[in-house]
Formats: structure tokens, C-alpha cells, sequence
């Protein structure tokens, strides 16, 4: 099948045949952006469509590329996420991109749901409470990046950063890692991109590149995640990315 063929397939399948370019037309752009997501990305790798659809959606919300979110939520409905993993994907991205990115990218996928008519089926997705969000916490990233490398940098910390370091372990992981719908893995990988996408945390991209092997995620996948990133990041920050997971498991 040619690779025109697999475009137009995939477009059917993800966008059910509408435009690629929004709003307007630009023939020759929609062609080659489309083709390459479509035909190129689309069919690259080992992630489900459903794993293809949670990793656009964060590099959409990390981006901030908040216009194009609603279509992008009815494509990943369309391949089988459902609306809860939808806004489970999005949460997770806090701490890494910021509240109010993922405030606007809520409000776009809510957006989508409304017209999908899915919003009923959202549920709370919280485990955690203020008596065990910071123990909660703590033990998932202990989990992930083993306990003696986190008791070891929550000891050292200067005494005036040490509350960043009870943030990370109550707010990043305990608010965030306990919540239910999207196990430990795909939040793991949603982190990694969402870093990836923003850009300039190599140090922090190359320690959760480690930390996805760490709870069972591969080199390929990782690969194949920041592949679909790349029509959304460029270059740049894709090569930067395939060198933080050659730093970290080769």
C-alpha cells in the first residue's frame, strides 16, 4: 500500500475524512503535514493506536497547542480511548507543564466529550487524601526510582528547597501517580514525553527515560512515543529526546 493510501486510511480512521488544515485551505500544506502524520507516523511502531493517541495528546498540552485539542481528543475517542483516559492524560501532565496549560487543554477536551456525548461517564479518579497523599506519594517514587536514590535527595536538599523536595513526593507523585484509569506505565511515558516536549530538561528527560525501564516500559517504546511526537515538536527536540533514552539504557 502506498503511503498516499495509507494516509487517507489513516485520516478516515482517526478523522473521520475531515480536513486536515483548520478552518482554511492550504492544498499543498495539507498534504504534506497530512501525509506525514497519516501516512508516515501513524503507521510507525509498536504502541497501540489508543498508547499513539494518550502520547499526541500530551505533546498537544505540554506544546500548548490548545486549538487543535478538541480534534485531537475526538480522534483518540474514535480509535477506542475512552473520556476518562482522556482527562487522565491531561492531569497527569501537571506538575511537569503547569496547571493552567492543562486547564486550557481540559477545557478543550471537554469540549470534545460534550460533543461526543460522553461527559456522564467521568468519574473521580483521586486515591489519595490530605492524611496520605505526601506517604502515597513518596512510595510510588520510591517505587520508580528506588528508595535509597530518594532518601538520598530528599537528605541532601539545602535546608531552604527541602519543601520543593515534599512537593514532588506529595503533589507530583501522590496527587498525580495514585490516580486510577492509566496504570503506572502509561503515566510514566506521559511524563516522559510531556518533559520532552517542553524542551531544555535533558537532566530530567534522561532520569524518567531510566524510570519507564524501571516499571517495565522498553527502549522501543520510548522510541517509538517520541516518534509520534516529532510532527508536533520538530527535529530538534526529537533528536534531543533520543538522546536522553540513549544516555539512559544504553
Amino acid at each position: 500500500m502506498s503511503r498516499t493510501q495509507k494516509a487517507k486510511e489513516n485520516n478516515e480512521k482517526w478523522f473521520g475524512k475531515k480536513q486536515f488544515t483548520n478552518g482554511y485551505t492550504d492544498a499543498e500544506f495539507e498534504n504534506i503535514a497530512g501525509r506525514f502524520l497519516c501516512g508516515d507516523v501513524a503507521e510507525h511502531g509498536v504502541l497501540s493506536d489508543k498508547q499513539k493517541a494518550i502520547v499526541i495528546l500530551t505533546t498537544l498540552t505540554a506544546s500548548g497547542t490548545y486549538e487543535v485539542l478538541e480534534k485531537y481528543a475526538l480522534a483518540a475517542l474514535r480509535v477506542g480511548v475512552s473520556a476518562n483516559e482522556i482527562r487522565e492524560t491531561l492531569i497527569q501532565c501537571t506538575p511537569y507543564v503547569g496547571m493552567e496549560k492543562v486547564n486550557l487543554a481540559l477545557r478543550e477536551a471537554y469540549k470534545a466529550f460534550e460533543k461526543a456525548g460522553v461527559t456522564d461517564t467521568l468519574t473521580n479518579q483521586g486515591t489519595v487524601d490530605e492524611d496520605s497523599r505526601f506517604s502515597d506519594g513518596l512510595a510510588v517514587q520510591q517505587h520508580i526510582f528506588g528508595k535509597d536514590n530518594i532518601n538520598n535527595m530528599r537528605a541532601s536538599a539545602a535546608e531552604e528547597t527541602k519543601h520543593i523536595q515534599d512537593y514532588l513526593s506529595a503533589y507530583c507523585f501522590g496527587d498525580f501517580y495514585t490516580r486510577k484509569t492509566l496504570d503506572l506505565k502509561m503515566r510514566e511515558l506521559i511524563t516522559f514525553c510531556a518533559i520532552c516536549t517542553l524542551g531544555g530538561c535533558e537532566p530530567q528527560a534522561k532520569s524518567h527515560a531510566a524510570a519507564n525501564m524501571s516499571v517495565g516500559n522498553t527502549r522501543e517504546m520510548l522510541i517509538d512515543a517520541v516518534t509520534q511526537c516529532l510532527p508536533f515538536i520538530g527535529f530538534p527536540r526529537t533528536l534531543n529526546a533520543l538522546s536522553c533514552i540513549d544516555a539512559a539504557t544504553k
